[in-house]
């Protein structure tokens, strides 16, 4: 018997080829054990060089994801006879200026809301005295697992001063990493399709030359429109954020719409951390039980329709990615570069799709990945 998805149209007559041999030509897998073992300890060499060179990597493709969504408003400058030069340092000097602004605007608020969170952590608790009983639970759970690995070496007061401190060396790394990111965008603006000019002059055939530059328009077009989509639509999650802030009372409504902008862009993880940290000024804000969640809700009610009903029908043509591979990357990634790696999985993914789909023997993995 023939399997349903081997009934192709012949050429030759009504008799088709052989079902695996129909396999073979459209998904073809590599069969030598030695490829494979080889592929594998490359991949795990690979993998452990990224890990250790995060720093320097992890910067270098965040650039490289700017430069395909600048690339664009890049031409458009260049078609006016502005220098390609002039035209990198000034899209570097646009995006490091509204950073620095947004940071400027948020500093003051952030270190008020700091300054209150010792206060409103007990509060907070005291209104949630309905959930102890879990929390004990939980805390308790933490505890065992703290004493097992043998991370409780003081109290909680050290606990507290050590997570304090690894934020704030998390939050400096990564404020230097953004700084190594601008200076690597600005010569990759500058340096344009040199790079995919000489990976073309190196492939051996006319067939692999102009399989690199369909590739190279693919990932540019795709990724393009799937980081201006997230961008927009962050921006709106923003706005709506920063209103209903405002509306309900707790205040600082650019705060809150900055945070929830940047927090959207990482996938789960993001709006998970946004909501608490809603439900926190809620707690801070409010006199009453229904006003402290009145936050927190609207925000995820806002985030359900812009990720569960618009982004994902926005993408739907450029992006069928299989979602269980979605959240294993988002995981994999920030386990290897924390933060970043966690807004840089999803697009990385997708740039490993469109090869695999355009390189023959990658074919069956690109199928894999495929939503």
């Amino acid at each position: 018997m023939k399997p349903a998805d081997t009934d192709l149209p012949s050429t030759n007559g009504p008799e088709r080829a052989h079902p695996a041999e129909d396999g073979e030509e459209a998904m073809p897998l590599p069969a030598d054990p030695k490829i494979i073992f080889l592929g594998g300890m490359f991949l795990i060499l690979f993998l452990a060089a990224l890990y250790a060179a995060a720093e320097i990597v992890w910067p270098l493709v965040f650039a490289f994801m700017l430069s395909l969504l600048l690339n664009p408003l890049l031409r458009f400058l260049t078609r006016l006879h502005i220098p390609r030069v002039l035209c990198a340092l000034l899209l570097v000097a646009t995006i490091m200026a509204l950073v620095v602004g947004l940071g400027t605007a948020i500093s003051g608020p952030a270190a008020n809301w700091a300054a209150k969170l010792p206060d409103g952590l007990p509060r907070l608790f005291q209104r949630l005295r309905f959930l102890e009983a879990p929390f004990a639970t939980v805390q308790h759970f933490w505890q065992q697992i703290e004493d097992f690995a043998g991370w409780s070496r003081g109290a909680d007061s050290s606990t507290s001063s050590a997570l304090l401190t690894k934020l704030f060396t998390g939050t400096r790394s990564f404020a230097s990493g953004f700084f190594t990111t601008l200076l690597f965008l600005f010569f990759l603006l500058v340096a344009g399709d040199i790079f995919l000019q000489r990976l073309v002059e190196i492939m051996p055939r006319f067939s692999s030359k102009r399989q690199v530059v369909d590739i190279a328009k693919q990932i540019e077009s795709d990724i393009s429109a799937y980081l201006m989509t997230i961008t927009a639509m962050n921006a709106a999650v923003g706005i709506a954020t920063a209103t209903v802030m405002w509306l309900t009372g707790v205040g600082d409504p650019i705060l809150w719409g900055t945070i929830a902008f940047f927090l959207n862009f990482v996938q789960i993880l993001g709006p998970l951390l946004g909501a608490l940290l809603f439900l926190l000024a809620g707690a801070l804000a409010a006199d009453s039980l229904w006003l402290t969640f009145l936050p927190a809700a609207l925000y995820l009610a806002i985030h359900l329709v812009e990720g569960e009903t618009i982004t994902p029908m926005l993408l739907a043509r450029r992006f069928t990615l299989n979602p269980v591979l979605v959240i294993v990357s988002l995981v994999f990634w920030f386990w290897m570069w924390g933060i970043p790696g966690a807004i840089l999985s999803v697009p990385m993914l997708a740039i490993a799709k469109i090869v695999c789909d355009r390189v023959r023997p990658l074919a069956a993995f690109g199928h894999f990945l495929e939503g």
